[in-house]
């Protein structure tokens, strides 16, 4: 297998197996603690619009449903994981997933929380960093202990698959 092609196989395990820990997250969340996790719905929802230029919403929930925005939210929030995934490796190489260490998947599932407080919930209507919700600070600290987890699973995943790719 050539270098691209193994870097991207192992982006997309990976990224899948770390998105599959952050789904059960908010599984646990839902069912144990009665907290709702994000409706990819609404993601598939806000991506439908636009190829028809509309980028931000005052209230994406209020905004006109998309045909097949489930599928849509579904599929991108699994892109969205995979492609995240496809960047650690792109910093710290197949040798990290060969050997991997806990801390450059925190930086990288950390860091993903970017994406949520400065494109998703302001294009959504909820503002930068979920400001313009009821609870800004709970929305901040929900998002960060998500993609905590979503960084835990890559180091997780990675180090399930470090056998079976020696």
């Amino acid at each position: 297998m050539n270098h691209t092609t193994e870097i991207i196989l192992r982006a997309i395990l990976i990224g899948a197996g770390a998105t599959v820990l952050m789904d059960l997250w908010g599984f646990v969340q839902k069912r144990f603690l009665g907290l709702s996790p994000l409706n990819y719905c609404l993601l598939g929802r806000w991506i439908g619009h636009f190829p028809r230029g509309q980028f931000v919403h005052e209230n994406i929930q209020r905004s006109a449903a998309v045909r097949g925005e489930c599928t849509l939210g579904w599929t991108m929030h699994y892109a969205i994981g995979v492609t995240f995934a496809g960047l650690l490796l792109a910093v710290w190489g197949l040798d990290w997933t060969e050997r991997p260490t806990l801390a450059p998947a925190l930086v990288v599932g950390i860091g993903t929380v970017v994406a949520p407080f400065f494109l998703m919930q302001p294009g959504m209507g909820s503002g930068i960093a979920a400001a313009k919700t009821p609870k800004p600070n709970v929305a901040r600290v929900r998002s960060l202990a998500t993609h905590t987890i979503y960084g835990v699973g890559l180091y997780l995943t990675a180090l399930v698959l470090a056998p079976v790719f020696p």
